[in-house]
């Protein structure tokens, strides 16, 4: 069987009395493009940084590429690639001077450094721009120039640190084509977000909270986590209604997307009929009333909700 190429085992990281991640078990096989999905402060960054030998773990163990993060990061770092929420572009330097400038860190021999160069200004749409300066580039072709110097030494597995965040729709749709390409070539791919409809696009999921790993699995593995049935509710008042049943529901989740409320319920049956009820009590227009399949946010948001009041009308947690 082929050995993982990330392993982590009972990892945690405390700062102080402040339990960052807590006990995370885990495996990531090669080739696969692996999600760490969970809001601000779950502990996404901090299991990155321990994984790619920046942060030592304060207890627990953790392999990647066949090393062990904690006692030999250095030459850890050889074979992986690491994008951060800030990475470190220079503004003052154009595109091609960027990534020449990472080659020189990698130490990437020059007689394969203008073929690499090439590859990845072509890869990343980039060339047109290669005498830009970063600092006059948008933010999806920063992202781009980002991952292109994260990819010049040619990794075996690439962590990128919500790679995607602030981005336009467009440029994230063509950031994630270029992740699929990589995938094609052989990288494994751990990646953080805090979008659920990117965390669709992984082969498998880790959903963390409060530095906790709540659900493991493949995309739809994690959505038959969510216990019982979800409903759907369309009223001429959706906010209001949200309230409404937040208020009265005690034993079902209640979350507001849009202009439609969801209702995550054991006993459906009992749900909806008090639904009904307090609706039509309340003077609203019940526009439709039905189950539907749940989202990776209904899941996550059942999930976390016995452990966290949240807020649920925003597609992307924060």
């Amino acid at each position: 069987m082929q050995k993982p190429a990330i392993s982590a085992k009972g990892l945690r990281r405390s700062f102080d009395k402040l339990v960052a991640v807590d006990g995370l078990n885990l495996e990531v096989q090669p080739g696969e493009i692996f999600g760490l999905v969970g809001p601000d402060g779950a502990g996404k960054t901090t299991t990155m940084r321990m994984l790619t030998g920046i942060l030592p773990p304060t207890a627990g163990t953790a392999e990647v590429a066949g090393y062990d993060v904690a006692r030999n990061p250095e030459g850890l770092k050889e074979h992986i690639g690491y994008m951060s929420q800030r990475f470190g572009l220079y503004p003052d330097l154009t595109v091609i001077e960027n990534i020449d400038f990472y080659a020189n860190i990698y130490g990437v021999p020059s007689s394969e450094r203008t073929a690499r160069t090439e590859r990845l200004l072509g890869f990343s749409n980039l060339t047109p721009f290669k005498h830009r300066q970063a600092g006059n580039l948008s933010g999806g072709m920063k992202q781009k120039l980002g991952l292109a110097c994260a990819l010049i030494h040619t990794p075996r597995v690439l962590f990128l640190d919500e790679p995607t965040n602030g981005v336009d729709p467009v440029s994230r749709r063509d950031f994630w084509r270029i992740l699929y390409q990589l995938v094609r070539d052989g990288v494994t791919l751990f990646v953080s977000t805090a979008y659920l409809d990117e965390a669709e696009r992984c082969n498998r999921l880790a959903l963390l909270h409060q530095g906790k790993l709540v659900g493991l699995g493949t995309p739809e593995e994690v959505k038959r986590l969510m216990p019982g049935t979800l409903l759907e509710v369309r009223t001429s008042a959706p906010r209001h209604t949200a309230l409404l049943l937040r208020n009265h529901l005690q034993e079902a989740t209640v979350g507001l997307f849009g202009d439609r409320v969801h209702i995550a319920a054991r006993d459906a049956t009992t749900a909806e009929a008090q639904t009904r009820q307090l609706i039509t009590s309340a003077g609203f227009e019940l526009l439709s009333l039905h189950p539907i399949e749940p989202s990776l946010e209904d899941v996550f948001i059942s999930v976390i909700e016995p452990r966290q009041t949240t807020q649920s009308n925003l597609s992307r947690i924060t």
